[in-house]
């Protein structure tokens, strides 16, 4: 009987919605279903051109009926525009015991594992987590890449100290690299200080494209820079990726501990497992008489790992070394890998590392409106 990686190969050979990239590069594939050696598969376009989808609906449904083991397929196209898509809508409009439709996985080629580092809200220094985790991981033995999903205030070319844009055959883009990192983030393709002022159906357009329009080659860890919140980009995210898992980043204080539970919730509700938090800024050593300062209280982090029985990463410090190194486009881990901030974001690294190796990948999530 075919998979669905057979069928995945097999629209290959099928240019997407463009005429261009192939089907399943394209983002354009929101179902995938086999049962009884019978196929399914649904194509999302763009309602305006349907009469002009046809022909590559009818080759897409001819190369799957062409595979081993396939009894029949039906490939149908669907117009729902983006505002209007289930994910999208509030819980309360779905019935009690309905089951909200769900967009299928689909892995990329070659990356082993798909991280997820997630905030509840901005500021908590996501971004620079995000980034000297990558790096550790890459110190650990790991083939790294890392992508910018914040589209509206991308940090990696700042974090990494990279300018330049991708090179492209004008189909798939090579990532920029730093410090043995593959990196994509949006920030490479515009001006530091242009704005972008996109709609969530653009936003999830491009972050679609940096995720499968990039030749990452073989990657045992992709790290994914997560936008700050629980908003739609987040949610769709979470379900259109295969992710192995998600890391919380938090800083001690009542008000951010209170977005990073919105935060495990939005993970939990997408089946995707927490693989811990990480106390951010957790306290403050005065580089002039060594004194420690809780300047944000302190354990906030610790504790919520424990009330919702997720592991508690470790305790990041707020201090001068990091965010110097951060600014200039030298993280801490890779200025200086020997010091005691390294140390840390290694320590982090290597539970992950353990935990991705443990096969805690999980598969399509299911989301259950109760």
């Amino acid at each position: 009987m075919a998979s669905e990686q057979d069928v995945l190969t097999a629209l290959e050979a099928v240019p997407g919605p463009d005429g261009t990239t192939p089907l399943p590069q394209s983002g354009a594939i929101s179902g995938l279903s086999i049962r009884d050696g019978k196929v399914y598969v649904s194509i999302a376009i763009d309602p305006a051109r349907a009469g002009a989808m046809e022909p590559m609906r009818s080759a897409a449904e001819m190369a799957v009926k062409k595979l081993s083991g396939v009894a029949s397929a039906l490939v149908s196209l669907t117009a729902d525009r983006a505002p209007q898509a289930p994910q999208a809508r509030p819980a309360a409009h779905v019935p009690p015991t309905a089951k909200a439709p769900t967009p299928r996985n689909i892995a990329i080629p070659g990356i082993a594992n798909i991280i997820a580092v997630a905030s509840g809200k901005g500021g908590v220094g996501k971004s620079t987590t995000a980034v000297n985790l990558a790096l550790a991981l890459s110190a650990l033995g790991w083939r790294i890449g890392i992508l910018d999903a914040d589209i509206y205030g991308p940090s990696l070319p700042r974090l990494l100290g990279l300018k330049g844009k991708p090179a492209s055959d004008g189909r798939i883009m090579r990532p920029l690299e730093a410090y043995g990192v593959k990196a994509m983030s949006i920030g490479f393709l515009v001006a530091e200080e242009d704005a972008m002022i996109w709609r969530g159906p653009m936003v999830m357009g491009a972050i679609q494209q940096l995720l499968r329009e990039v030749a990452w080659g073989e990657l045992d860890c992709l790290v994914v820079d997560m936008p700050p919140g629980t908003g739609d980009a987040q949610l769709t995210l979470a379900q259109n990726v295969p992710l192995a898992g998600a890391v919380i980043v938090s800083t001690p204080q009542d008000l951010a501990l209170i977005d990073a539970r919105r935060g495990i919730a939005m993970f939990n509700k997408v089946d995707v497992p927490v693989l811990g938090i990480v106390e951010n800024m957790s306290y403050f050593v005065c580089p002039h008489c060594g004194g420690r300062s809780d300047i944000f209280a302190h354990g906030g982090a610790r504790r919520e790992a424990e009330r919702y029985g997720v592991a508690f990463l470790g305790e990041v410090p707020l201090h001068m070394d990091i965010r110097e190194h951060s600014d200039s486009g030298r993280p801490v881990v890779a200025a200086e890998p020997d010091g005691p901030h390294a140390r840390v974001y290694l320590d982090i690294a290597a539970q992950i590392k353990a935990k991705l190796e443990k096969g805690r990948a999980r598969a399509a999530p299911k989301i259950v409106i109760e």
